[in-house]
């Protein structure tokens, strides 16, 4: 009885280290593409489009969620602010968890579910239908001409929608405190220009990079190891979204500790209400 069940964890094991090295594999070959057709205008030409599909069309869903975002973070923290009498001080705790943290978090994650799946199914279609070997066949590297320019959208178009996210969820938190909760709205800006610095939009903007590449890498990859028929294509777009999801919130876990404890190290110790 135990012997099955002893070779379907060996089986899944070499299934998973297997799909490991491809992914590996995969990312090499597009790193080494990306730097042989950097400086080519050619290749350029094939990411333009690409930034219609993952910035334009993913713009209103970003806006939406910093709104509602902001909006939350500045009912959910305004009592407790007012008791402890740091009302005033509540756009710099909305601010600062939008700069830092959920911006580029949220952006990450609608960017997983409104590109990378749109990606993965693309790809996954056109290798089920075998364009893909037609291209191979035509003498051109499918790495080349579909994945590198989906994942320079991604990867560049990620900071611009956190940036908008970050906007519109300050705008929200500000309506909330000013216009709803009375907070007098000069001491409001002042805390937040006081206590936010470059440093803490650096790090938003490296993390939404990071959380970019890591999603058009990870569509990309599914979408060219689908299984065939629509069940794969399906499949591999769920797959898709949990694995990005996934390394969102573990690429934050580690880039937090490490612009954390680099901050402490030049800078020492930062109060968000002082």
């Amino acid at each position: 009885m135990a012997l099955p069940i002893i070779a379907a964890i060996g089986a899944k094991t070499v299934r998973t280290v297997e799909d490991f090295g491809r992914f590996w594999t995969f990312t090499g070959q597009m790193v080494r593409w990306l730097i042989l057709g950097f400086p080519s205008w050619r290749n350029w030409r094939l990411v333009f489009p690409q930034f219609f599909e993952v910035g334009n069309r993913t713009l209103p869903v970003i806006l939406i969620t910093g709104l509602f975002v902001g909006l939350v973070l500045a009912i959910q923290s305004y009592d407790q602010l007012a008791e402890a009498g740091f009302a005033r001080r509540m756009g710099v705790l909305v601010n600062l968890t939008l700069v830092r943290e959920l911006g580029p978090v949220l952006a990450g994650v609608m960017l997983a579910g409104r590109v990378g799946g749109a990606l993965t199914a693309e790809l996954g279609t056109m290798n089920v239908t075998e364009q893909v070997d037609a291209l191979r066949v035509m003498g051109a590297d499918p790495i080349r001409h579909l994945v590198v320019p989906r994942f320079l959208a991604c990867l560049l178009l990620s900071p611009l929608l956190t940036f908008f996210c970050d906007v519109v969820g300050a705008g929200a938190g500000w309506f909330v405190a000013v216009m709803l909760k009375n907070v007098p709205n000069e001491p409001y800006w002042y805390y937040v220009r006081d206590a936010i610095e470059r440093w803490d939009i650096m790090v938003g903007f490296v993390k939404s990079v990071v959380f970019g590449g890591a999603i058009g890498l990870i569509a990309c990859y599914k979408g060219f190891h689908c299984r065939p028929g629509a069940e794969g294509v399906g499949r591999a777009c769920t797959e898709s979204f949990v694995a990005s999801f996934l390394a969102i919130l573990v690429t934050d876990f580690f880039l937090a500790t490490f612009f954390q404890g680099l901050y402490k190290g030049l800078y020492g110790f930062k109060s968000l209400i002082t």
